[in-house]
């Protein structure tokens, strides 16, 4: 099981993986951590990440990037209206009226099918603004289920940072104490989001975010961007935004320009050749030019951070430090207008491009039990307050009620208690449209089924649970129908209003879906309610009823009824949510997309191993195989070779697999001899040689036998005779096979093949090396009952004659059984 971390930004992305008992940011094919989030379509295949980065030039009308700004906004969206110019590729509106993009497929792709295409993994929570609504959140979740990922979290930015932050430290107050108050300020590539986040050993809890969704360094590129446009049109008559390819050339050196910047005062260059009709263009600038021109923008720094520290009632001498994370926090102007603000000094302790990563994977090793991780504790906050409105009978209109203020505790739920004879419908909505990034507040309808009065004819009590998820996301979870039943005579009797089994039910469940989701947060919660002949809601808290239960007298008559409790079904429409029906077409389009890209992988690996093939033999037949080909072969071969490569470039160059398996078995079955019969050459020496040692080894055995040598006088004349013949055999064969060889040339097959040498080497050595190896047998000490007995009679009793002779008889020598002792240490004494 993998767990990781992604943070998927608006021009790059980071995958962090926890692992060997730490969190590390994995590097790509190219030995990058950093992966552009960029997507690729050819005229077969994708292409994505940095192989998709390089054709933003060539391929740019079907070459995809910036898509996070585009999930789960409508295609009318003024917003997205207002982008659809500065863009190279096209827009279009999906049949849910979503945004897509139309590239060469001639299909329109959804931007949940498009959002995580350029990450893989198995366990993750990819990260998403803090500014993000209802709409967007689901639109990722839907990213990530299309892309076979399995989403343990969606995890806010600045959560994730004060996470990684937050972990390792060791001297955070205790839990009793003063919490430590941190602001992080997190400056990207097309959004700004600020947090402040109190700590205390073991648990982060966020106390307010603000943001600017329209400002980050794209900003900053398009000032750059405008002032060489009107600098060229002046210098060089040239109208760049006609031009996308050049714009887009345009927009990379700017952004390489910033960076510099960031480093250095003096003037920098700014130089494309072949710009636009073939002619080069040059300019320069230094930071205060830049910092002036970006006056207006460097303006709106400092609005955020007013917002947070206002919603979070806190004073500047509160902070205990400001973090700083984001590609454009590295712009000098920005992280001084910042430290000015707050009056101290800007914190760099954590990585600036990695920190989200690394925090969602740190969040992902804690919510998975694969891992054992510190006990860290992570209350995040509501975004945007979250209401509810519906049909109200005793009002005669509609009635609302805000269900989460703004920064209330996430995740979280409710129970709100209504009074209805019939299914009824809620509308949540975000209740501050003006502070939404997104036009429309709708969050979804919910219609609450198989509503039924009691018995009586009166209004049923219906519990319904709202929460916001551990995404964010906002949903109704659960109704429940509240059915009071009359108790028989003598029951033990019953008090509804006091009776506090649903209450307890509602109260275990959240807990055990707290402990199911992982983060560690006691979640609570509140019924909303009134008295059924007034209105269709209660508001008294569950304290006043506590109270009202210890205040009645202990004798006092309750009523005789009895309660059971029924699920009711709901039916969920959120605002933009893609359809089952669409998830599962997108589902199954990225498998068939997969597949397509694997075999256009494998149709190209064929085609480049036949150009290698070309290349490579062409450079070695007038090299190192060039007196192993006669003449004649190396014209037909070279001629081959030739027809080859222009058929590659001609009709060759978009071919099925097979064509090109075919054409290198073509040329391997004129080519593969000449390399054969050059490999033969360089290992036949050395197999000779080997086979020749072997020989000389084993005449020296035999000789060794004949001469009587002590080491061999063990083996049988019959086994050396076998080794003396079998060495001899192997002696004419070589020496046959060695001179029919050197009369050959090396333009013809040899002789004798590598692979004949090496078998009759293995028979000669699996024939010879048993019998010359055959170890002597041993020599055992004769079997005596007692210590200290000697050889001969004991007790009047002969001894037993040692193994292998008879009593009485002669040796093999034909002498006469001998007498001595067969201790085989005579100097020994045994006693």
């Amino acid at each position: 099981m993998s767990v990781v971390g992604f943070d998927v930004g608006f021009l790059n992305c980071y995958v962090a993986v926890a692992r060997a008992g730490g969190i590390e940011t994995v590097a790509n094919e190219y030995s990058d951590r950093c992966t552009p989030a960029c997507v690729s379509f050819g005229p077969r295949n994708r292409s994505i990440g940095a192989a998709a980065k390089s054709q933003v030039v060539t391929n740019c009308k079907n070459t995809v990037q910036g898509f996070k700004r585009f999930h789960g906004r409508a295609f009318s969206d003024p917003y997205i209206q207002s982008l659809k110019s500065s863009l190279v590729y096209d827009l279009a509106q999906m049949p849910s009226g979503t945004t897509g993009i139309k590239t060469r497929y001639e299909k329109h792709f959804g931007i949940e099918f498009l959002g995580l295409l350029a990450n893989d993994s198995l366990y993750h929570p990819p990260q998403v603004p803090c500014y993000y609504t209802d709409a967007e959140r689901r639109s990722v979740v839907d990213a990530a289920q299309i892309a076979g990922l399995n989403c343990l979290r969606l995890m806010n930015e600045t959560t994730a940072v004060a996470l990684a932050y937050g972990i390792y430290k060791q001297d955070l107050p205790a839990p009793e104490e003063k919490p430590r108050i941190v602001v992080f300020v997190d400056i990207g590539h097309s959004g700004y989001q600020t947090s402040v986040c109190a700590f205390n050993k073991g648990k982060l809890k966020i106390l307010a975010t603000a943001c600017d969704p329209e400002l980050g360094g794209k900003d900053f590129d398009e000032m750059l961007v405008r002032h060489f446009c009107e600098e060229f049109g002046k210098k060089y008559k040239l109208d760049v935004k006609t031009k996308p390819r050049a714009l887009v050339r345009l927009y990379q050196e700017c952004e390489k320009l910033k960076k510099l910047m960031s480093a250095n005062s003096s003037d920098l260059p700014l130089n494309i050749e072949c710009f636009m009709n073939d002619i080069d263009v040059s300019g320069k600038l230094n930071r205060g030019q830049f910092e002036e021109m970006c006056a207006d923008v460097l303006a709106r720094v400092e609005a955020p951070l007013h917002n947070l520290m206002e919603q979070a009632k806190l004073k500047k001498e509160d902070i205990y430090a400001v973090e700083i994370v984001g590609g454009a926090s590295r712009i000098p102007s920005v992280k001084e207008r910042i430290s000015k603000f707050f009056g101290k000094e800007l914190s760099t302790t954590l990585n600036a491009d990695e920190a989200v990563a690394r925090g969602c994977a740190l969040q992902c090793a804690i919510l998975s039990p694969a891992f054992k991780v510190r006990e860290f504790s992570i209350t995040d906050a509501v975004a945007y307050p979250i209401s509810l409105k519906w049909n109200s009978a005793a009002e005669e209109g509609l009635s609302d009620c805000e269900v989460f203020p703004k920064n209330h505790a996430a995740p979280f739920s409710k129970v709100l208690t209504f009074y209805r004879r019939e299914p009824f419908s809620l509308e949540a909505y975000y209740n501050t449209p003006r502070e939404l990034p997104y036009p429309d507040p709708t969050i979804g309808q919910f219609v609450i089924q198989k509503v039924v009065p009691q018995a009586s004819g009166e209004s049923s009590k219906v519990k319904v649970k709202v929460r916001v998820n551990i995404h964010g996301i906002f949903s109704v979870s659960s109704a429940s129908l509240v059915e009071v039943q009359k108790t028989e005579e003598g029951e033990e009797p019953m008090d509804t209003e006091q009776q506090a089994t649903p209450e307890k039910e509602e109260e275990k469940e959240e807990v055990d879906e707290t402990k199911a989701q992982g983060d560690g947060q006691k979640e609570t919660e509140e019924e909303k309610k009134t008295p059924p002949e007034n209105e269709e809601m209660e508001t008294s808290p569950e304290e006043s009823k506590t109270e009202k239960k210890s205040d009645q007298p202990p004798q006092a008559k309750k009523p005789k009824v009895k309660t059971k409790v029924l699920e009711l079904p709901i039916e969920n429409s959120p605002q933009w949510e893609l359809a089952i029906d669409m998830l599962n077409l997108f589902v199954e389009n990225e498998g068939k997309m997969i597949m397509q890209d694997k075999l256009e992988k494998e149709r190209n690996d064929a085609k480049n191993y036949v150009e290698e093939y070309v290349y490579d033999m062409r450079d070695k037949l007038h090299g190192r195989l060039e007196k192993f080909v006669s003449e004649a072969d190396r014209d037909i071969l070279s001629f081959q070779l030739e027809d080859t490569e222009n058929w590659l470039y001609e009709d060759g160059e978009d071919q099925p697999k097979q064509q090109y398996i075919d054409k290198l078995a073509e040329l391997k079955k004129l080519g593969q001899p000449i390399q054969e019969r050059y490999m033969e050459s360089e290992e036949r020496p050395r197999a000779f040689d080997d086979m020749g040692k072997q020989i000389q080894m084993y005449m020296k055995i035999v000789e060794a036998y004949k001469t009587k040598e002590e080491q061999y006088d063990h083996l049988d004349q019959e086994d050396i005779n076998k080794v003396d013949k079998m060495v001899n055999d192997a002696m004419i064969w070589m020496n046959s096979k060695m001179n029919q060889q050197s009369k050959l040339s090396l333009t013809v097959e040899p002789a004798v093949r590598v692979r004949e040498i090496q078998d009759k080497t293995k028979e000669l050595y699996s024939t010879c090396n048993p019998i010359v190896t055959k170890p002597k047998p041993k020599v055992e000490l004769p079997k005596d009952d007692k210590a200290g007995e000697q050889n001969g009679p004991v007790n009047g009793q002969e001894k037993a004659p040692a193994e292998g002779t008879e009593k009485g008889t002669a040796d093999s020598t034909g002498n006469p059984p001998s007498t001595e002792s067969t201790n085989p240490r005579p100097d020994m004494d045994l006693d």
